[in-house]
């Protein structure tokens, strides 16, 4: 999420690897804490079974999440070849019912958290370094992705079409 409100805020494309169904989980932090304090002050009593505490308020689609910001800022998205070697679609199955049974009332996305994130973003896109930002994966993924395709590496790893003005990854 940080990396693709970092792209919108700069006119970058957001940067999607593979399929984008990777679900991954999210929790503002402010709720963090909050789960902290919850958690402190609702000890097991002497003998009970230790709680397992999910800190976590939502799970997203990688797609879903760049799609969103896309709506909001105007974003394009773009997918890349995805270097991690996990499958294209996942399903995350968590819950935190121990933190909401204990009164967690959640911060989400939807309840415009994103709108204030993207304005922040927006508002310190003058710090970011440009010059990182085309770095899609890392060197060393790049290359082990190569070599695991019997390939050598060079300066040609994942060059995006030039409409998008991408830089390729550099040479290993």
């Amino acid at each position: 999420l940080n990396r693709f409100l970092i792209q919108a805020a700069i006119g970058h494309p957001l940067t999607v690897h593979g399929t984008g169904g990777q679900t991954r989980a999210f929790i503002h932090i402010q709720d963090s804490v909050r789960c902290i304090e919850l958690a402190l002050l609702n000890p097991p009593n002497s003998g009970d079974r230790v709680k397992i505490f999910n800190q976590m308020t939502e799970t997203h689609r990688v797609r879903d999440l760049a799609s969103l910001v896309a709506r909001m800022t105007g974003a394009k998205i773009v997918h890349l070849p995805n270097p991690r070697k996990e499958a294209p679609e996942n399903e995350l199955v968590v819950k935190n019912d121990q933190f909401l049974g204990l009164g967690l009332e959640p911060i989400t996305l939807a309840e415009g958290l994103l709108s204030e994130v993207v304005d922040v973003a927006r508002k310190f896109a003058y710090r970011v370094d440009r010059s990182r930002v085309g770095r899609f994966v890392p060197r060393s993924a790049a290359c082990q992705q190569q070599r695991s395709q019997q390939q050598r590496c060079n300066d040609s790893v994942f060059v995006e079409p030039q409409n998008v003005g991408l830089q390729p990854v550099p040479s290993c």
